[in-house]
Parts: C-alpha cells; sequence; structure tokens
C-alpha cells in the first residue's frame, strides 16, 4: 500500500519529533522515559504497577529502575496495590505533580513555537491529521511487535 521509502519518512520523522519533545526532560534532570512514566502516573492518578508496565510497554525490571528514580527523587511514592500486597499502586507527590505539569507546559510551548514558525497551511494541515495521528498512535500501541 506504501512503499518503503514513504514509510521509512514517516517512522524517522515521527522518531525525530518526539525525540524533540523528549528532550524537554532532559532539561529537569530525567530521561525521557523517567518524564513519560512520571506523565502518565501524573496524568491518569494512581495506577497499579502492572497497568503502568502495560501503558508504557516496559518490563518489570526496567520500569521498577524507573519508579526508584522517581522514588529517590520525590517525586513518586509507592502504596501496596489494596488488592494485591505483593504489588505497588504508584502515585506522583506534590513535587512530582509540579514538575510533571512543568514538563507539559514545556512541551506544549516547544510545539507551539514550531508550529507558529511554520507556513499557516502547513501547520493546518498537521493539526488537521491529529485525528489519523492518534488512530496511528492507537494502532503503534496495539501492535505486539
Amino acid at each position: 500500500m506504501f512503499d518503503d521509502d514513504t514509510l521509512s519518512r514517516l517512522r524517522i520523522v515521527l522518531a525525530k519529533s518526539a525525540r524533540a519533545l523528549n528532550s524537554t526532560a532532559t532539561t529537569a534532570g530525567l530521561t525521557p522515559t523517567e518524564a513519560s512514566v512520571l506523565g502518565l502516573i501524573y496524568s491518569r492518578g494512581p495506577l497499579p504497577s502492572s497497568a503502568l508496565r502495560e501503558l508504557e510497554g516496559l518490563n518489570a525490571t526496567m520500569l521498577s529502575r524507573m519508579v526508584s528514580a522517581l522514588t529517590r527523587r520525590g517525586l513518586v511514592i509507592r502504596r501496596p496495590d489494596p488488592n494485591d500486597q505483593r504489588a505497588a499502586v504508584l502515585e506522583v507527590t506534590d513535587g512530582g505533580r509540579a514538575l510533571a505539569a512543568e514538563l507539559r507546559q514545556a512541551r506544549t510551548r516547544t510545539l507551539a513555537e514550531c508550529l507558529e514558525r511554520l507556513p499557516a497551511r502547513t501547520a493546518t494541515t498537521i493539526v488537521r491529521a491529529l485525528p489519523s495521528l492518534e488512530a496511528l498512535a492507537d494502532e503503534l500501541r496495539a501492535d505486539p511487535e
């Protein structure tokens, strides 16, 4: 349906865009994955570690490292899961909420500034493509590979 060159270009532009937006996390001293984990807990409320592992697509060991790093920084706390005492529910602290909100604003500001520098027609085309891009993101998440 699509040639390899087009698919390669799409993959590259998505990866470059994600890296550029993720780089805002490094100014806060977080890795992009730590920022993503913090953002998920922040936006979705307290989460069981199993749900976070599924949402973020991390194995248990990697997720444990991310959560430990966030916990050491006082951004996330672990509480016993009332449904499974062997598991934890992860929750952001006040400091975690403030940092997650700051990172979200920085990413939004970066994106807004970039869109404003583009020709209006290009920016409008990108915004109109949002439903299609959201469908693509959902499909990529659902893909087991």
